[in-house]
């Protein structure tokens, strides 16, 4: 009997080390795994809408606790904190926000990244103007959040569509010239380094706004006439009357190609083709379908 007790009271112990041991390798493996999280930041700042919109699509969108008032899709991003401007945020609003990562693509003023620094805040530009670039920001935005595999596998469906519109694009011998109008008042449109002539390229057209060595600029209705651009869109709301009718009453438009052939389009959504984010392939796609129209 008292050996029982003893082989009894050895196989206890056995087993209570064992259950400790277990348990000691659980607290390491969970503390293993909240230190892997807490090296992510969890309190972020967007500071331009194409990154918000990225935030979301990789599913860091829950680390978003301040945006700009030009942050607006998806729909959940309209209930986050606005922390200014786009590019142009206040400093206190951004210092109470207590954010542990802020992020860019273009500030409005140097001295504003120099501000963030000095108070102690990790600051992050990240460069994101052509549809080319899309993919790598996404990527960059996946190892600053811990959502890699989501960024990656995202980034490389982009990579994947925007190979197939060229292709496509690079196969067409006659490509429609299109004027895409930013504004009306002044007229504005994109140049030969705009994300709009990119996007245009990729649909399979031709940006008559390439023939000027810059971004986006100012045009005069003679120098659209002097185009003649095939087809016009539209990418803002009129106030009164549809953008479009208000393009084709226009006083010497009327000869144009594209009003002539009433190719002349409004009423887009044109986040997603002035926005370089995670849905340019949905506005390349939407673009080329406006190419293909015949006319209305």
């Amino acid at each position: 009997m008292p050996v029982r007790s003893h082989r009894n009271s050895a196989t206890t112990s056995l087993l209570l080390l064992a259950l400790l041991l277990s348990a000691l390798a659980g607290c390491t493996q969970e503390g293993s795994k909240a230190h892997e999280t807490s090296k992510y930041p969890r309190r972020i700042v967007s500071l331009a809408p194409s990154l918000t919109e990225m935030l979301y699509a990789i599913g860091a969108g829950d680390q978003l606790v301040g945006r700009t008032s030009a942050c607006d899709w998806p729909a959940e991003a309209k209930k986050v904190p606005v922390i200014g401007a786009f590019g142009r945020p206040s400093l206190e609003v951004l210092a109470a926000a207590e954010p542990d990562l802020v992020i860019d693509v273009d500030l409005a003023d140097e001295q504003i990244g120099r501000k963030i620094a000095a108070m102690k805040i990790r600051h992050e530009p990240i460069r994101c103007k052509t549809p080319e670039e899309i993919p790598p920001a996404l990527r960059r935005l996946g190892q600053l959040t811990g959502h890699v595999r989501q960024a990656d596998s995202l980034a490389e469906a982009i990579e994947k569509g925007l190979a197939g519109f060229r292709k496509e694009a690079d196969l067409k011998t006659q490509k429609s010239g299109v004027y895409l109008e930013i504004w009306n008042d002044p007229l504005w449109t994109g140049g030969k380094h705009s994300f709009t002539s990119s996007m245009i390229a990729y649909a399979g057209g031709r940006n008559i706004g390439d023939v000027v060595e810059k971004e986006y600029f100012e045009v005069s209705p003679e120098w659209v006439i002097r185009q003649d651009p095939d087809v016009i869109a539209c990418m803002y709301m009129s106030k009164k009357t549809p953008a479009q009718q208000v393009v084709e009453n226009r006083t010497g438009w009327s000869n144009m190609g594209a009003v002539r052939n009433r190719r002349v389009y409004g009423d887009f959504d044109n986040n997603i083709y002035l926005r370089p984010g995670p849905r340019v392939l949905e506005g390349i796609a939407s673009l080329k379908a406006l190419l293909e129209r015949q006319g209305k």
